[in-house]
């Protein structure tokens, strides 16, 4: 995921983005690792959601804190993403 991407993140865009953060490879994040405990910072999430929300992602940073895990995350973003079915129509 770059920083141009308007799409919900997927398990392995998280990887890839948590990774460098916490200093280890992308497979070796487990689900439910508490990433604040693995060394993720609040201001390291501040700065992703910043990072999500300026490409249109809804993502709500108390969230992210309240469930500091890949799973928790993923959930998340699934809560908040729109389908395509269910996005409005434009009236013309």
């Amino acid at each position: 995921m770059d920083n141009t991407d308007t799409r919900t993140p997927t398990e392995q865009d998280l990887r890839e983005v948590l990774a460098p953060l916490l200093g280890i490879e992308p497979a070796a994040i487990d689900p439910d690792a508490n990433l604040v405990v693995l060394g993720l910072s609040s201001l390291e999430i501040m700065r992703l959601v910043s990072r999500w929300r300026r490409n249109k992602v809804p993502v709500e940073f108390d969230a992210l804190v309240a469930a500091p895990t890949l799973n928790g995350w993923l959930a998340h973003f699934a809560a908040g993403a729109v389908p395509a079915a269910a996005e409005p129509e434009v009236a013309s």
